[in-house]
């Protein structure tokens, strides 16, 4: 039987193909001498789009851990895997510091409760449970992170000192919202950002959705505005094809595949943009389910790195959270156009009836779209943004 000493280690890579800027190490899942199985997910990494775990390319133990915490570039050298049985690391094995929280893969740990714990330190084997089985939720963490953290009664002030002061707590960045900084402030000084905003009536997709959404329903699927709005990007794209376009320092690289990217809040954790690959092949059907697929996976902190991988173009439905405009609206880089739909509201609008003018209040909403002017000129932008409400404006009814 050969001798496991003798044996070569196996190496522990970082990805080479990754979606993000820069990608940081999250948390390792096992400790050097713990025992690993091939397969089994074995460190957690972070980009600014999504995060992903590493499985142990073979079984063995935890021989080394090279980088514990930090940010780490494609194909680097995480760690090392030896063949046998777990046993305590030799001193010239040992790691560099993990995390001071270790989350033990028998806890099942959601994405999102396994992130905050890593971030906030906390010891989840001595935090009570209140979901199913007694599965620690997001909010018993938050409720043992709120009592570890409770201020202690003020002090009194000498009569020297100030009487008043502002108080303040420091929330230390996560990795997301880190690199999500990194790549709009890239954009920022890439890009020369400039807007122009239209306005759309929706009547039409509403009176179609109210038809259509009981049938989508019975196939399992949320017929959104969204996926309306998507569609008729794919035809705008077609009167001002360089919307879709990347910028290259002596080409632009035009996009037949319209690969739209979908601006989806995670709360204070931040925004991912899950990408609707090759939507100029998709009927309104396909789009709508594979929107409902990728933002619930999204949100569940599920997505894969192909799920955020190839965009060419973006929209942010910033008026789910009731604002009516927002500019600039910072491009996704490097492509080179950003859609924006505003809150949809009821207006007072003039409408020409039997050739005469008539007020009418009707479901309204304002749309950008923020352009690298590089690329893209004043009259691309508005032909586009002329036919992105045309299709809006008349959808038939069906």
């Amino acid at each position: 039987m050969a001798d496991t000493n003798t044996l070569p280690t196996v190496e522990i890579l970082s990805p080479v193909a990754q979606e993000g800027t820069i990608t940081a190490i999250r948390t390792w899942f096992k400790q050097v001498g713990d025992q690993v199985e091939e397969g089994e997910p074995l460190v957690e990494l972070e980009t600014d789009k999504v995060a992903m775990e590493v499985s142990a390319p073979s079984s063995g133990r935890l021989a080394a851990i090279l980088i514990a915490t930090g940010d780490v570039q494609p194909g680097a050298l995480l760690g090392h895997i030896a063949p046998g049985a777990a046993v305590s690391a030799a001193p010239a094995m040992e790691a560099i510091k993990p995390p001071s929280v270790r989350l033990e893969p028998e806890l099942r740990l959601s994405p999102a409760v396994r992130k905050l714990v890593s971030e906030s330190g906390i010891d989840p084997t001595g935090v009570e449970g209140s979901g199913k089985g007694g599965r620690l939720t997001r909010e018993d963490v938050v409720r043992a992170l709120e009592q570890r953290d409770a201020a202690p009664p003020p002090k009194a002030v000498p009569s020297f000192a100030p009487t008043a002061s502002a108080r303040s707590t420091r929330v230390p960045h996560t990795a997301m919202r880190r690199r999500i900084a990194e790549h709009m402030a890239h954009s920022v000084a890439t890009a020369p950002h400039v807007t122009a905003v239209f306005e759309a009536d929706v009547s039409a997709i509403l009176a179609h959705r109210a038809k259509h959404k009981p049938g989508f329903a019975a196939q399992g699927i949320n017929l959104t505005l969204t996926a309306y709005f998507i569609q008729a990007c794919v035809e705008a794209m077609k009167v001002s094809p360089s919307v879709n376009s990347r910028w290259h320092d002596d080409a632009l690289e035009v996009f037949s595949s319209m690969n739209i990217g979908v601006g989806t809040a995670l709360g204070d954790q931040g925004l991912i943009v899950p990408v609707i690959h090759e939507a100029q092949s998709l009927s309104l059907l396909g789009i709508a389910q594979r929107l409902q697929d990728v933002t619930a996976r999204a949100r569940a902190g599920t997505l894969a790195p192909d799920d955020v991988r190839g965009g060419t173009f973006t929209l942010s439905n910033h008026g789910v959270s009731g604002s009516l405009i927002a500019t600039p609206i910072i491009i996704n880089q490097p492509q080179s156009a950003i859609l924006g739909i505003g809150k949809l509201e009821k207006r007072v609008v003039v409408r020409e009836i039997g050739g005469a003018d008539a007020i009418l209040i009707r479901p309204m909403s304002y749309v950008s779209l923020t352009i690298d002017h590089r690329v893209i000129d004043g009259a691309q932008t508005n032909a586009w943004l002329t036919r992105f409400v045309e299709v809006l404006e008349n959808w038939p009814l069906g």
